[in-house]
């Protein structure tokens, strides 16, 4: 299987940068620390350009040469790579109530239909809330392939311009018409409501938050209908590299104030920008960020799916544990949190991940060995 060490690496930080932010349910973290967590959420939006580039690969290849798409085999591959495992995980917190990192938590038939991130009650119900960002793929998975198959059966470059805008430009004028009429009223005077009206109408939803999914799949566009173009950017590899990091720097320094209006109007696109310059220098070999085979990331990179279902619940588990150990604190007590949550991750990765994907082999008839996985990110991301 083909591998590209850049994109397991990217896809490496954003597992562990999400984990980090979500440490808050177990650690009492200063300020003086709070820089290097705060941003973690940022990981997520990396999952969404890598989802984007991967699944846009796969749907527009075989529409740029003229040949049929497959929505039944598409879908199929993306049940067999999802549910499993989010089945399980899903039946933990929903019949083990002490499995949960909050006590409160969302019908179960929500998750089962992936409107948990349209439907949350944040004030109430926590637990397995991180599960939004699924959601928000879930739809993508839905919609894409059958928005592509349209907009290519007469293709024009005019018309998949302007969808690309139309989605960039709605998603900026709607989270600002979310913020000036329905946040703005309540800032400083509940700041508890003002956190919900952003978590549930601006954060969560999948309708506002496209911009890092489009962002990938531009990226696709561009590799698959001008190759030519690509391989000039990919020449350029380490001035791709340094741009999108200037670029995400500029998005962290706006996002100081996470909440304020200029971070949700346009925060998002320009944090996309930033990391799909990056996935665009990591799926190459001219940057030192798409060379570089760090040891380690491949494996966080294929087991990251199954870490990001269950680390929340784990870090919970740990914290119960060892409360009745006071003397374990500190960079033991963060050994002891790091393994349990890497020791999970890997059992629900070689017991429920990988046995489905041989069985999506054998039901598609496709032998693993011939597949390609760009940068093992075949999978959902955070």
């Amino acid at each position: 299987m083909n591998r590209l060490p850049g994109l397991d690496l990217l896809r490496a930080i954003a597992i562990v940068w999400v984990m980090t932010f979500h440490s808050y349910i177990v650690w009492n973290i200063t300020d003086d620390i709070r820089p290097y967590w705060q941003f973690g959420w940022m990981g997520v939006d990396l999952f969404f350009v890598l989802s984007g580039y991967l699944i846009g690969s796969q749907v527009l290849k075989p529409l740029a040469h003229g040949e049929p798409l497959r929505f039944g085999d598409f879908y199929l591959r993306r049940a067999f790579r999802i549910f499993p495992a989010f089945f399980v995980v899903l039946a933990l917190y929903a019949l083990w109530p002490d499995f949960r990192e909050q006590p409160g938590m969302q019908p179960v038939w929500q998750f089962l239909t992936y409107t948990v991130n349209l439907l949350i009650d944040t004030t109430k119900n926590l637990a397995f809330s991180h599960v939004w960002s699924l959601c928000v793929e879930e739809h993508f998975y839905l919609l894409f392939p059958l928005l592509a198959w349209v907009l290519t059966r007469r293709a024009s470059l005019g018309k998949t311009v302007t969808t690309c805008l139309f989605v960039l430009v709605g998603g900026i004028a709607l989270r600002s018409f979310i913020w000036l009429h329905w946040m703005q009223p309540v800032q400083g005077a509940d700041n508890n409501q003002f956190n919900t009206v952003f978590l549930e109408n601006i954060y969560y939803p999948s309708y506002s938050r496209l911009d890092g999914l489009l962002a990938g799949v531009v990226l696709a566009a561009v590799q698959v209908w001008r190759p030519n173009r690509w391989a000039r950017m990919q020449a350029k590899g380490h001035l791709l590299m340094l741009a999108g990091l200037v670029v995400v720097a500029t998005a962290m320094w706006i996002f100081t104030d996470r909440e304020g209006f200029v971070a949700t109007s346009i925060g998002y696109p320009l944090l996309s920008l930033g990391l799909a310059l990056l996935v665009c220098a990591a799926s190459g070999t001219q940057s030192w960020l798409g060379r570089w085979r760090v040891p380690g990331a491949g494996w966080l990179a294929a087991t990251s799916y199954s870490m990001y279902l269950s680390h929340k619940a784990i870090f919970h588990l740990v914290q119960k544990a060892l409360a009745a150990y006071p003397q374990v604190h500190g960079l033991a007590a963060f050994a002891c949190y790091a393994l349990a949550t890497l020791l999970a991750g890997a059992l629900l990765h070689y017991a429920v991940e990988r046995p489905f994907l041989r069985l999506r082999d054998l039901w598609l008839r496709r032998p693993a060995q011939n597949q390609v996985s760009i940068g093992g990110i075949d999978s959902a991301s955070a």
